[in-house]
């Protein structure tokens, strides 16, 4: 009987935390400014012939709005061709060609406007020479020099905060882990599962960055938006007392959909951008990024779920099935979304 008792308010304990975590999330979800705006942005200079360097340059938009930002060199900087933008997603694409009259190596590059966001930036130069540089700009530090070379040290480090970070602000991602979270009922179950999930995402991403698969970005968002909302529907009927191939095997269910949210990785390093010469190194540590990410939202859920043990409050049953039913809108609402825009 005490361990019924105990599972019980393990489930009531997590469904106060799911609920409130799928709460926000729909609150985000539904706030275009604040989900456009944390997507960083990113600019990329190409050297085509000596000092020659065409620039793309791309912001997120605040709605039909493009975040005020413009690049600045410390040097003599040319710009020789106009500027030409166009739209694409959720993201102003600006390309340009300039001319270094000094050597960009040694020369402060930064965003203006930066600072008066909530976004990051990534630098990333190629030289002709095959020698190339990354760097995260971030509001506080919008400046940096362009150094003559970069080490693998210097990159692993910037596409490890990478990886953290889009984890942490992949909600869907999250969203998906936090299903797992609330579908597996003991701790052996949860451990599976997520080693499951890291191990298929981690394959596809790798899979996809290496140019040995692709598959349409678009359709890939639907269907991660729709194995939330499957997810969902599991919970709920484990609830019920129906247990489908979700609460029986949680794992499997976890290895299926990751090879689909490893696309999503691959995605959102595609746009990133790959370090010539370090790709092997940038890819290693952008996934243990994710990885840490994810290990720490799991920590967080269940550090909130234990403290929610010690409420002896009484809670209706049906309580229990606000969060499955807060994450499976969610999740529609990013399927119609999603499907609407193919």
């Amino acid at each position: 009987m005490s361990g019924a008792w105990s599972l019980a308010r393990r489930f009531a304990a997590l469904s106060v935390v799911a609920w409130l975590l799928a709460a926000t999330v729909f609150l985000f979800s539904t706030t275009s400014a604040f989900a456009h705006e944390i997507r960083p942005a990113y600019l990329e200079l190409k050297e085509e012939a000596p000092g020659a360097f065409d620039v793309l340059f791309k912001t997120p938009m605040l709605g039909d709005l493009r975040l005020r930002l413009d690049v600045k060199f410390s040097g003599r900087v040319v710009v020789t061709t106009p500027i030409i933008s166009r739209m694409t997603g959720n993201a102003m694409v600006q390309t340009w060609q300039i001319r270094a009259v000094e050597p960009l190596s040694g020369q402060d590059v930064w965003i203006e406007g930066l600072e008066n966001t909530v976004t990051d930036a990534l630098v990333r130069v190629e030289f002709a020479d095959g020698r190339s540089w990354v760097q995260r700009l971030t509001p506080a530090v919008p400046r940096t020099m362009i150094p003559a070379s970069q080490s693998s040290w210097t990159v692993a480090g910037t596409y490890l905060r990478l990886g953290v970070e889009h984890i942490l602000f992949g909600i869907d991602h999250l969203l998906f882990v936090l299903g797992l979270i609330l579908l597996t009922a003991n701790t052996r179950q949860l451990v599976k599962a997520i080693t499951a999930f890291t191990a298929a995402h981690s394959i596809t991403l790798a899979a996809a960055t290496l140019g040995f698969v692709h598959m349409p970005p678009k359709p890939i968002e639907a269907a991660i938006a729709l194995s939330i909302a499957f997810v969902a529907l599991e919970i709920i009927r484990a609830r019920q007392g129906r247990l489908g191939i979700a609460a029986r095997a949680p794992w499997l269910v976890a290895f299926a959909f990751g090879l689909l949210h490893g696309f999503g990785f691959a995605g959102a390093l595609s746009e990133i951008g790959m370090p010539a010469g370090h790709i092997p190194v940038a890819l290693l540590f952008f996934n243990g990024g994710v990885e840490i990410g994810q290990l720490l939202f799991v920590a967080v859920v269940l550090g909130l779920a234990s403290l929610g043990r010690f409420n002896r409050l009484p809670l209706p049953r049906w309580v229990a099935l606000v969060p499955p039913y807060a994450i499976g809108a969610v999740a529609m609402f990013w399927v119609i979304q999603r499907i609407s825009v193919f």
